[in-house]
């Protein structure tokens, strides 16, 4: 039996579809990719002919891409994330650069958990660039499937994004952090809570964990950074469920409610830089 001819795909489309698919429209997906409109949207169109499955759908004169095109969109992702690796591979090898780390952290792995490692990590491997972005995990996963980071450590989240893999560092305790001379005694009188934003596992965690022990969820305010909730707690602005800082005095530290779990991600099959692996490895022990 001959084998299955494949798909003539081309790295270009592929761009095409991820930049049409992230951009608020196709005038400003065409810019990023940089070509006009129409030839952005023949290359789409041709795309659609290679594949043999319509991937557009017509919104009176808008055109939005289909939920069934989602498997063609990851596999776009993922082939554009790993060709950006197999770039960089290439241009260190012709160029004899010096390695280059690109890691994204949540703030409290950056600032609590893991800042010994990156700084022993600085200070042995001069010859390597390392950059570290400090970001909801969300952005940071997002970042890392395209091809913008080499390695994140986040909160798990609660599904598993295609084309990264994931291994738990740690468990971390969530602990209720009340204003200064609060009564903690009843779950009943706790909050207005500040918490993280919605749409965030730790938020949907917390609120979850909430509900069965019967505390009253009024949100008063919503950030992505532990310290600006920590520091409208000390300004008696609400309740937060955040990891205990043993400096931090000026709060009242109740009960731990929950427990989220660290995890460390990288893109599956990634020809990254072997600095990369590197680094991991010194993150797992530490």
């Amino acid at each position: 039996m001959a084998p299955l001819a494949l798909p003539d795909l081309s790295i270009r489309q592929l761009e095409y579809l991820v930049a049409i698919a992230d951009a608020p429209t196709w005038a400003v997906a065409a810019t990023q990719v940089g070509v006009s409109p129409s030839a952005l949207s023949q290359g789409l169109a041709e795309l659609e002919r290679r594949v043999g499955v319509d991937l557009f759908e017509s919104y009176g004169r808008r055109r939005v891409l289909r939920g069934s095109a989602i498997p063609v969109l990851d596999h776009a992702r993922q082939v554009i994330g790993l060709t950006r690796d197999l770039h960089d591979w290439s241009e260190r090898m012709r160029t004899a650069r010096v390695g280059r780390v690109r890691v994204g952290m949540i703030d409290v792995a950056a600032v609590v958990h893991f800042p010994a490692v990156i700084r022993s990590f600085l200070t042995d491997r001069g010859d390597v660039e390392l950059t570290l972005s400090v970001g909801p995990s969300a952005a940071l996963l997002r970042d890392l499937r395209d091809g913008h980071l080499d390695l994140v450590v986040c909160v798990e989240p609660s599904s598993l994004p295609v084309g990264i893999e994931m291994e738990a560092l740690f468990s971390e305790p969530l602990t209720v952090i009340a204003p200064p001379g609060a009564t903690i005694a009843d779950p009943a009188g706790w909050g207005p809570w500040l918490l993280f934003p919605i749409g965030s596992h730790t938020r949907h965690l917390t609120t979850e964990r909430l509900r069965e022990i019967g505390a009253p969820i009024r949100v008063a305010a919503e950030s992505h950074q532990p310290d600006v909730l920590l520091q409208m707690v000390t300004l008696g602005l609400g309740w937060a469920v955040l990891p205990v800082d043993p400096s931090v005095t000026d709060v009242t530290i109740g009960p731990e409610l929950v427990r989220r779990q660290l995890v460390m991600a990288m893109r599956t099959g990634s020809l990254h830089d072997p600095a990369v692996d590197e680094l991991a490895e010194q993150l797992r022990t530490a």
